[in-house]
């Protein structure tokens, strides 16, 4: 024989059989206070609480971590600041022993030139003494 096309008998048969398996699938579910449901909802809240304690410890982890790393970063910039502070004092200390060095030369300068000067007028005053 062939191939033979379900008539509407066989596929109201059908449906009503489809229609019986799901309701007996349905009726032999576990009710709501059945304790193996109870027991997977414990278990299942268990789970969730476990999970939302690891997530806090990791927030406050982060947090932890969070705090130190601005800690340390401010515990640098006071470094900085006092390292900047340390620099500019040796910069301006230096810039007065230069200015004093300086001054020094100047001095030197001028004391050499006003000993040329008294030297040359003793020379001068040499040529004029000899020639009257």
């Amino acid at each position: 024989m062939g191939f033979q096309p379900n008539n509407f008998n066989d596929r109201l048969s059908a449906q009503a059989k489809a229609r019986q398996a799901a309701l007996e699938k349905f009726r032999s579910r576990p009710r709501p206070d059945d304790p193996a449901v109870l027991e997977r909802q414990a278990q299942m809240k268990a789970v969730a609480e476990a999970r939302e304690a690891r997530a806090a410890e990791r927030k406050a982890a982060r947090e932890a971590e969070a705090a130190r790393l601005a800690a340390e970063a401010a515990a640098r910039a006071v470094e900085e600041r006092a390292r900047a502070a340390e620099e500019a004092a040796r910069a301006v200390a230096e810039a007065n022993r230069v200015q004093i060095l300086e001054d020094e030369k100047k001095a030197r300068a001028l004391a050499l030139a006003a000993e040329q000067k008294a030297a040359r007028d003793a020379r001068y005053a040499a040529r004029k003494a000899r020639k009257r």
